[in-house]
């Protein structure tokens, strides 16, 4: 197969899918041992016998970094194919991706080559405030706004689309998770204040990547029907 700018397109776009999918299914399956939503075995501050979890609590960041990688790569590919009158729209898009891509795997990264040889050395400084088993650390706060971005990447890109099927329900996916994100920063802000822990970091985490992956679903059907 010839790689031109449709099969790219495809290919990037199914990519995206499949690994945020597999991500999906691997972090539900790690919950968080501390926290409002922890019932037994939970760690408390300064967090640092959390040694013993690693590596199994940090598996998901690893492909969780790619799907940064291949969401920037399908951003690139869209703005490419969007017509020249609306890309003001989809360059605004593309830039909250690389934001969102930024915060997101320098996030990741920190957590997978800091936190462990940190406490291997007894290094416990800091540690603390930044392992993913802090609640209201700084790992959450960059994923809340990690995710926050990603969220608005695709409201930008919405008046960008045309009006094929796949373009319709990617923009209605987009227009619906961004209100849910703002529903749930307002409702989960009211509820518990500045001490809403990692609730938020859930419900955005969870809304964005379900964006992501009928974004990228049906990114890869509208290419494979353009390159027909």
């Amino acid at each position: 197969m010839k790689l031109n700018q449709q099969n790219f397109g495809i290919i990037i776009s199914l990519l995206t899918a499949i690994v945020t999918m597999t991500t999906f299914i691997i972090a539900i399956n790690t919950p968080p041992l501390t926290g409002p939503f922890c019932i037994t075995g939970c760690y408390e501050y300064p967090y640092t016998n959390i040694d013993e979890r690693f590596p199994r609590d940090y598996y998901w960041m690893f492909p969780a970094m790619l799907i940064s990688i291949f969401y920037l790569m399908m951003m690139n590919a869209i703005h490419k194919q969007v017509k020249k009158e609306r890309k003001l729209f989809s360059r605004i898009s593309l830039q909250f991706a690389v934001i969102s891509s930024i915060i997101l795997i320098t996030d990741y990264f920190l957590q997978v080559t800091v936190i462990q040889p940190s406490l291997i050395n007894q290094e416990n400084d800091g540690i603390s405030l930044l392992t993913q088993f802090n609640p209201h650390g700084i790992f959450i706060a960059l994923e809340e706004l990690g995710f926050t971005f990603m969220s608005l990447s695709f409201i930008m890109l919405a008046p960008a689309l045309g009006n094929t099927r796949p373009e319709k329900v990617i923009r209605i996916t987009a227009i619906a998770g961004f209100l849910l994100v703002i529903i749930a920063f307002g409702f989960i802000t009211l509820q518990f204040g500045v001490m809403r822990e990692y609730r938020f970091e859930v419900a955005v985490i969870s809304i964005t990547w379900l964006q992501l992956i009928v974004v990228s679903m049906m990114s890869t059907k509208y290419y494979y029907l353009t390159s027909k």
